[in-house]
């Protein structure tokens, strides 16, 4: 006994969601509903429906950055004003030298973390133990004031002072190549927090690690701080690091086979700062409120600076 077998028809084809006379095989990649030429929208993959589209727009502010916050129109532009900062200082401590005060320049923008009494005539000799008041009764002597003494500016202005021109000149270039890739994620007002903050962060670092008479200044604790903060951006973006861990660990190297000259201190705690604040931008949940969240917590990093700068002083004194 045999059955005849009868074709079945096939199925009938979508049709657009907004069109229902337009069939169609082309879905949002979003929502999922059918939609037709008229409807689609390119989309970095397949192709989203108007309304998706539409509810996107509304949900994401205008030029707003993956991580919350204006973008900068030209992500160079923090960096140069950084840059000529810097340059302006060292100008300024050129210009001292010719006057013969360079040495008292650096030490009152340099961060020494307590006060000593320096030979008027060679201030790079100095006496240990003695205070203000006794060294002001000593002849052919000056009183440098340092952190634990109330010169708080020293964990600022040591930031931004240089002395050599290759010092200036290989931490410019690192400002010009990190800081740009760094405030295309962030944007100017973030990136600008995570420069100034990582390098108090180092300030801390120094004030708490290095020997009590020994001058510290540079920017390259904030300098490592953007190396760990865009090492955790890229890493969270799900971007290739080698180079970035390459460049990294080469500063580690040159760091401690610098001797003395070089402030590993300043370096970690700007290491450590950096990573801190890629955290607070990159691992706040995102939420209407994510942005207050995110100011918040650094406002929460630098009253613990601040707090870590206290603490110290009253060990000091």
């Amino acid at each position: 006994m045999s059955r005849r077998l009868e074709r079945v028809n096939d199925a009938p084809a979508p049709t657009c969601y907004r069109h229902p006379d337009r069939p169609t095989s082309i879905t949002c990649r979003r929502c999922g509903r059918p939609i037709c030429g008229e409807c689609m929208v390119p989309a970095p993959v397949g192709f989203q429906c108007v309304d998706c589209v539409r509810a996107h727009t509304r949900a994401t502010r205008q030029n707003q950055g993956v991580f919350g916050g204006q973008m900068s129109s030209n992500a160079r532009h923090t960096s140069i004003v950084l840059i000529v900062i810097n340059a302006v200082v060292w100008g300024a401590i050129q210009v001292a030298g010719f006057l013969g005060i360079q040495t008292r320049v650096v030490q009152f923008l340099g961060l020494l973390p307590q006060g000593m009494c320096v030979a008027a005539d060679s201030p790079n000799q100095y006496w240990v133990g003695v205070d203000a008041a006794t060294c002001r009764a000593i002849s052919g002597s000056a009183w440098v004031p340092g952190v634990a003494d109330g010169a708080w500016w020293q964990i600022f202005t040591s930031i931004f002072t240089h002395v050599n021109i290759m010092h200036i000149g290989l931490n410019c270039l690192t400002l010009w190549f990190l800081g740009p890739a760094l405030e295309s994620f962030l944007g100017r007002r973030r990136f600008l927090a995570t420069y100034l903050v990582a390098g108090l962060v180092g300030s801390l670092f120094v004030y708490w690690l290095s020997p009590v008479y020994s001058l510290s200044y540079g920017g390259s604790g904030s300098l490592f701080g953007l190396m760990g903060a865009l090492l955790l951006i890229l890493w969270r973006q799900r971007m290739d690091v080698k180079q970035l861990l390459m460049w990294l660990a080469l500063n580690v190297m040159i760091t401690f086979m610098g001797g003395a000259s070089i402030s590993w201190q300043a370096h970690l705690g700007g290491l450590v700062g950096g990573a801190l604040l890629a955290c607070v931008w990159a691992f706040v949940p995102q939420s209407p409120s994510r942005t207050r969240n995110q100011w918040i917590l650094v406002g929460v990093l630098v009253v613990a600076v601040l707090a870590g700068m206290v603490a110290r002083t009253v060990i000091l004194a």
